[in-house]
């Protein structure tokens, strides 16, 4: 490891921004290309309004966030200690929302999974959820 920040935020929706711009800012020490941070910064928006939306719901929590460095490689943690996700595989289908009501497009996962080299996910229901995105920096 070559550099590690942690952060806990509110479940608020102001913070998605803060949370976007922070993590962009300590992935710039690797010198990345304005297309890399671009992606970096959408997959951190999404999985942190994955963690706004999904998983307290009704309520405010926590938003855990960790950013590794090592070697060329970043490998961002974006945990919640919300409601879970039930079924991973059907949650991680385009266009799938658990929240029509709210005109959810449901490309969160897909939109991470794309931007990003790899996208892991871990849910219990009731006890939270933790995305772990990696991306090599060229």
């Amino acid at each position: 490891m070559d550099n590690k920040i942690k952060m806990e935020l509110m479940s608020k929706s102001t913070n998605e921004a803060f949370a976007r711009v922070a993590i962009a800012a300590f992935v710039s020490q690797l010198d990345p290309t304005i297309e890399e941070i671009a992606d970096i910064k959408t997959a951190v928006s999404e999985a942190v309004t994955n963690c706004i939306i999904h998983a307290y719901e009704e309520t405010e929590g926590i938003i855990y966030i960790t950013c590794i460095l090592k070697n060329r490689e970043v490998i961002i943690e974006v945990q919640d200690n919300g409601i879970g996700i039930e079924n991973i595989d059907i949650a991680k289908e385009p266009l799938y929302t658990s929240k029509p009501e709210l005109e959810r497009s449901g490309m969160g996962f897909t939109i991470i999974d794309s931007f990003m080299d790899e996208m892991r996910i871990e849910s219990t229901v009731g006890t939270g959820t933790k995305i772990t995105m990696k991306k090599v920096i060229k």
